[in-house]
């Protein structure tokens, strides 16, 4: 016979072990629960501000953009023979622009040295007209450079704001594999491969061969210098070439240009002055881009020789105050076209002149204004034509 009071002292051990269960979950419910783990962005300093490190690996990442929006009074002026585009009913007298920019910089240390993937993209319209392109996008690591971006015969660009009228110096984008070695104290000397297509004044044919450039450059406490080669292949189209019975079917242009940018002490930071020249033979796109745009003007004349042409620049910037910039650009250019040409020589000159405000870091607001007289000497029964542009223009802009 079982004894009662074994049973009750059971029942009261099972009673406080279900007690105790209980209570035991019930802490436990109100415990907090650990959060996952979680990868925090960090901060990269070893390119300058604003890197961060892309979550989970050692890549650091920079993300800007620009956006700028500007209306430009196109040419006012108007002659006999070319009318400005307030005298043809079918020009535009404005140009009202509204463009974006974004830009993404990614960068990784190897042993070789950064490894550097740079894009900048281009969205635009005007007068209701839209586009998108790469404004930008080249692999570098080391000395090495791959991709889109300005020609390495560049020297200097410019200062103004905007640049209503178009200024002869070299200043093209181009698609490039370049190699620069650094030899300390600031030089510096690239060898590259660039695409010829940029560079072509007149109907060429099909690529055949590339462009080659060279330039040396210096870049210390004063400023910087380079100076720039091309050689660059002449090759018409074929239907030049049906009616070029006796001239080359292509020939070797060059080019040369050399520029110096000086800072200036005596005032702000910032302020400098530039000057430089080029010159060229069959490679004409390289001393600019406005005399090059005029109809007439070839890398080749009728019966397959070269023209040959050069221009000389000069731009000063003075930062007048914290807030306020002052600039001014200037350029004068001239073409020999051959004798067997539709056209005589050519002469180009323009200025431009800025006025800038940034009452807030990365905030700008300015108005430009440039003038620019194109002419060109008849020959062959053809008339001269000279003609002049002026137009004004205003931008805000804010980068960040």
């Amino acid at each position: 016979m079982t004894d009662w009071r074994s049973d009750m002292k059971l029942k009261s051990l099972m009673l406080g072990v279900a007690a105790a269960a209980t209570a035991t979950t019930a802490q436990a419910a109100d415990l907090p629960v650990a959060p996952e783990p979680v990868d925090y962005v960090r901060v990269c300093d070893a390119y300058g501000s604003r890197f961060y490190y892309i979550p989970g690996t050692e890549t650091c990442l920079r993300v800007g953009g620009r956006l700028r929006t500007q209306f430009v009074v196109n040419n006012v002026l108007d002659d006999d023979n070319t009318p400005g585009a307030w005298a043809s009913r079918d020009s535009d007298g404005y140009s009202w622009l509204t463009r974006g920019y974004a830009y993404l910089d990614a960068r990784n240390a190897t042993e070789f040295g950064t490894l550097r993937a740079y894009v900048g993209l281009r969205m635009d319209i005007t007068n209701g007209a839209s586009g998108f392109k790469l404004d930008s996008g080249y692999i570098q690591w080391g000395g090495l450079t791959a991709g889109y971006l300005g020609s390495n015969f560049n020297t200097y660009t410019g200062q103004v704001f905007m640049g209503v009228v178009t200024r002869d110096w070299a200043d093209t984008t181009v698609n490039q594999i370049a190699y620069t070695a650094a030899f300390g104290n600031g030089f510096s000397a690239t060898l590259a491969i660039e695409d010829r297509s940029g560079h072509e004044v007149g109907a060429y044919g099909g690529t055949r061969m590339p462009d080659f450039v060279a330039a040396l450059g210096v870049s210390q406490g004063w400023g910087s210098a380079q100076l720039s080669g091309a050689i660059h292949q002449v090759y018409p189209d074929a239907a030049f070439n049906s009616t070029n019975a006796s001239g080359s079917e292509d020939s070797l242009g060059w080019a040369i240009g050399a520029g110096a940018n000086f800072n200036l002490p005596f005032a702000n930071s910032g302020s400098n002055i530039f000057f430089q020249g080029f010159y060229a033979d069959g490679a004409l796109k390289y001393i600019g881009n406005g005399i090059t745009g005029l109809t007439g003007v070839a890398d080749y004349a009728p019966d397959g020789d070269t023209n040959s042409g050069y221009s000389l620049s000069a731009g000063v910037y003075i930062q007048a105050t914290p807030t306020i910039g002052l600039a001014a650009d200037g350029s004068w250019a001239h073409v020999d076209m051959d004798s067997s040409a539709a056209i005589g020589n050519v002469d180009r000159w323009a200025i431009d002149g800025s006025v800038q405000w940034e009452p807030v870091s990365g905030f700008v607001m300015g108005a430009d204004v440039g003038y620019a007289n194109n002419s060109i000497d008849g020959t062959g029964g053809n008339a001269s034509n000279d003609f002049d542009e002026l137009l004004f223009g205003v931008r805000m802009q804010r980068t960040f």
